[in-house]
C-alpha cells in the first residue's frame, strides 16, 4: 500500500498498514467503499485478525468509525448493485422504494476511504458467501452478475 503523496494521510507504521489491509477484504462497493462488519465478534472477521480492540485502533488512528448501534444506507429503490472486488452482485429489496441496507458496525472516514484504493487486499470468498447468505436471510433476493469474457 503505497499512499499517493496528495492524500492528507495519517502517519501509518507496518502494523497499521497491514491491520488495514486485513480490514480492506470486508469491503464492498456501492457508490463509496463500505467494510461489512456485521458483528465484531464473528469468527469470519477474527480469523482475518479484525476484531473489536483492533476496529477501536483503526478508529483511534482516523481510519474508521465505529458505531455499536450499525449503520445503515437508505433509500434505495427496488434494486441496486454493489461490488465485491469489481464483481457486482445484484439485490432486489422487497419494497418498490425507500429500502435500507445494514452496513454494520464500521465506516470509513474521509481518510480511510482515499487509502482504501492503495490496498493490496485479496477477495475473501468465505466472506462473500457469508454476506451473500445474510442478504438472503434478511429477505433480499441477491444475484450475481457474470461477465463475460
Amino acid at each position: 500500500m503505497v499512499p499517493d503523496k496528495n492524500i492528507d494521510a495519517p502517519a501509518l507504521d507496518e502494523k497499521d498498514v497491514a491491520l488495514f489491509i486485513s480490514l480492506c477484504q470486508f469491503v464492498w462497493v456501492q457508490g463509496e467503499p463500505l467494510p461489512l462488519i456485521y458483528d465484531v465478534q464473528h469468527p469470519i472477521y477474527a480469523r482475518q485478525g479484525i476484531n473489536l480492540p483492533v476496529l477501536k485502533y483503526l478508529q483511534a488512528i482516523g481510519l474508521i468509525s465505529l458505531e455499536a448501534a450499525g449503520y445503515v444506507k437508505r433509500k434505495f429503490g427496488k434494486h441496486t448493485r454493489l461490488f465485491y472486488f469489481g464483481r457486482p452482485t445484484k439485490i432486489q429489496f422487497p419494497r418498490e422504494a425507500n429500502n435500507q441496507l445494514d452496513l454494520g458496525h464500521v465506516l470509513l472516514t474521509a481518510k480511510g476511504k482515499a487509502l482504501v484504493a492503495f490496498c493490496d487486499a485479496k477477495r475473501n470468498q468465505e466472506f462473500y458467501e457469508y454476506v451473500i447468505e445474510r442478504w438472503c436471510r434478511e429477505g433480499l433476493v441477491v444475484s450475481s452478475i457474470l461477465k463475460r469474457p
